[in-house]
Formats: structure tokens, C-alpha cells, sequence
């Protein structure tokens, strides 16, 4: 982990020469992987492993889904997505019913005991938020959110441009 101190405005890892033509993705980079540890510490305590409060908060939200519309949801694959709910539902967190419309299909749904984690989840990322924007005002908070948001654009229309030319 890197660390940081008060006095410091930077990591003190530092960016490879490699990485010198990108220093915003390696700024990324460092951010994901420290605020998927901290999740990971704080979930962790409450039974739940990264992703899987985000799959249990789209099926809290909309409710029993097929697992094809989960990976949809979370923009995953089939395999991650068959461990994770496989995984959730040893751990009590969902179980899985026949689709009244698709005999073929299974609904994934909430159990009794994942809606009681429901607000343990909703407090770890309250936790969070606390931790990653500790000393920023509610200003700079709203900019920081419309930076990320945009960058997160850029990338769904390079993935975009990148299939329109490969064919797919």
C-alpha cells in the first residue's frame, strides 16, 4: 500500500519512467487498486468480498434478476458472475428459483439475510466515501465526480470506436 503523509501532496510510490507518458493512468491505477483494499478491509467484516455488495445493491434495488441480466448489470462476465452468485449464495445472501416466464432461467433473488446486510453495506460505503474524499469540500467533491464521469465516458467511447472497427 502506498503510504502518505501529512506533509506530503503525492504518493510516495513513485511513477515508473515506463509509465511517464501516462501519469493520469497510473494515477488511476494506484487510486483503484488502494480503494478496492479498503473495501475489500471493510466488507470483509460484514461477510462480503468486492462486487459482491454491488450485485446484492441492483438486486435489493430491482429485485429478483437472471443471472444473464446481472452480468449485463455489472458489465461482467459469466464465469465471475457464476462464482459470485454461487458464492453469495453459500454465504446465505441469495438463493436462486425458477423464472415463472423462462423454464429455462433461474431468478436470482435477495434472501431475508442479505436484506438485513443491506444497511451494514449501505454504511461501509458511507465509510468510503469518507475515506477517499476525507479533505476535499462538498465543491471539490462535485468536480472530482464530474472529472471521473467524464473520464469514464472517454473510455465507453473509445470501447465503443475500438468494436466499430475490429467488426464486432
Amino acid at each position: 500500500m502506498a503510504q502518505f503523509t501529512p506533509e506530503a501532496d503525492e504518493a510516495t510510490v513513485p511513477v515508473p519512467a515506463a509509465a511517464g507518458g501516462g501519469p493520469l493512468s497510473h494515477a488511476i491505477f494506484r487510486l483503484a487498486r488502494l480503494h478496492r483494499m479498503f473495501a475489500g478491509q471493510l466488507l470483509r467484516r460484514i461477510g462480503l468480498h468486492p462486487g459482491q455488495e454491488l450485485v446484492m445493491m441492483h438486486l435489493w434495488e430491482l429485485g429478483p434478476q437472471r443471472q444473464t441480466d446481472l452480468v449485463r448489470l455489472m458489465d461482467s462476465d459469466a464465469a465471475t458472475m457464476t462464482r459470485t452468485v454461487r458464492r453469495l449464495e453459500q454465504a446465505g445472501f441469495v438463493r436462486r428459483r425458477p423464472s415463472p416466464t423462462d423454464k429455462r432461467a433461474a431468478l436470482i433473488e435477495p434472501t431475508a439475510a442479505s436484506h438485513a446486510l443491506r444497511r451494514e453495506v449501505e454504511r461501509v460505503w458511507s465509510q468510503l466515501e469518507d475515506l477517499v474524499a476525507a479533505d476535499l469540500s462538498a465543491d471539490e467533491r462535485a468536480d472530482a465526480l464530474l472529472t471521473l464521469e467524464r473520464l469514464e465516458r472517454n473510455l465507453i467511447q473509445a470501447a465503443a470506436d475500438q468494436a466499430a472497427h475490429s467488426g464486432q
